[in-house]
């Protein structure tokens, strides 16, 4: 009797066009697309690689950044959690550039600086999530405030201190105006490390940003929002249950659910969470693709001088989305536990604050140098800002002599 054949598998031969399948070149780029020959250049004039586009080239330098290596210790949304399955900043950004590079391809715009938006969106972030973004506004309103976005153009065209010819990345001016304008155009006041920089090089504030730049923003809301449901659930905010009858979210848990009955909470997690993103990415795409038919736009130029983002969610799934993030802040933001982890987040930020400011010598040496009158606020500021979650929680100790738990 003939034995059974054993089954095939991907490395004895291919089902399918599976292996030594031909990958498809590049399409060619959208009018509407940002073109490497049209670059607004740099600030600094600089020899461009032979190998990379001025994107990609930008996109290496934000990867290879100090700040961009402190987003691993810094949290997204803020829980005092245990383990290691929970969103950091730099997982984030991950997830936020890998979505707006497919994107961008299915677009046919620019892949590489759509990434590069993406990857350089949370540089400008605080230890402890939002929360320590608000007790840091809080404690230096006298002195202008803090801004996310603003502080992440000082940090790459000022405090990154990679090159001897000049302060910051020296990245082109579409990836400046990305960073800044992903969100759409900025209208005064402005705040003042971007209303400075655009009095140097301006980057167009009350125009929409290019259209990878608007990808990136949109990729970021969907992430984030499915992520978040992710590290809820893991993290027992809410259960399978509350998200049901949940907006938007819950057609999806009750298709996943009917489909395959009770499952472990990470293979839930995982087809809850791939249908619910592709329901977003399909309606985008379907909406980006009226608005740029309706518009026409035959230049990157034309995209930004449109009356509305070309890039958006239609407004049926906008409305539902912004009920999902309803239900996400009163059952994971306003979490009693979530909320307990926050103010004390906040007391160590405002204590920091406090204690850099009325005595720079605390500060190290490096920092200490650069204060003086009228610009100690500002320094402890950049300081603090730039801290991982993890050393400001140690700095906490070095300047007060305790422990603190979050």
């Amino acid at each position: 009797m003939a034995s059974a054949k054993a089954p095939k598998t991907l490395n004895s031969a291919p089902a399918g066009r599976l292996l030594g399948a031909v990958v498809p070149p590049p399409a060619p780029l959208a009018p509407y697309a940002t073109m490497v020959a049209a670059s607004r250049g740099r600030f600094y004039a600089e020899t461009e690689s032979a190998t990379r586009t001025c994107y990609s080239r930008d996109r290496d330098r934000i990867i290879h950044s100090s700040a961009f290596r402190r987003l691993k210790h810094k949290t997204q949304v803020f829980v005092e959690h245990e383990g290691d399955y929970y969103r950091t900043r730099l997982t984030h950004s991950l997830e936020v550039a890998q979505l707006a590079r497919s994107l961008a391809r299915s677009l046919k715009v620019d892949e590489d600086l759509a990434e590069t938006v993406a990857l350089a969106h949370d540089l400008g972030h605080t230890p402890f999530g939002h929360a320590g973004e608000d007790a840091l506004a809080a404690v230096t309103a006298d002195i202008g405030g803090f801004d996310h976005n603003a502080h992440a153009l000082r940090l790459v065209t000022r405090l990154e201190h990679r090159y001897a010819d000049f302060d910051g990345l020296n990245l082109t001016w579409e990836t400046l105006e990305g960073l800044v304008k992903h969100n759409g155009p900025i209208w005064a006041p402005v705040p003042g490390p971007i209303a400075g920089f655009d009095a140097r090089w301006p980057l167009d504030l009350s125009s929409w940003p290019g259209i990878e730049a608007q990808v990136a923003a949109l990729a970021d809301d969907i992430a984030y929002v499915n992520h978040d449901l992710d590290d809820g659930l893991r993290a027992g905010l809410f259960r399978v249950a509350d998200l049901k009858d949940a907006p938007l979210a819950g057609p999806h848990v009750r298709a996943v659910t009917a489909r395959y009955g009770e499952l472990e909470l990470s293979r839930f997690i995982g087809e809850m969470i791939r249908t619910l993103m592709s329901a977003l990415l399909d309606d985008l795409r379907a909406e980006t693709a009226l608005r740029l038919a309706a518009a026409n736009p035959g230049s990157a130029a034309a995209v930004r001088a449109a009356p509305q983002a070309l890039v958006a969610l239609s407004p049926a799934m906008l409305e539902e989305l912004r009920a999902l993030k309803s239900f996400l802040f009163t059952h994971m933001y306003q979490h009693p536990r979530v909320i307990a982890s926050m103010g004390r987040a906040q007391a160590v930020i405002t204590d920091l604050f406090g204690a850099f400011a009325a005595d720079p010598a605390l500060l190290p040496d490096d920092w200490a140098r650069q204060c003086g009158p009228g610009m100690t606020g500002g320094v402890v500021r950049d300081y603090i800002a730039g801290m991982t979650d993890t050393y400001a929680l140690a700095e906490y100790g070095r300047v007060f002599r305790t422990k603190i738990t979050l």
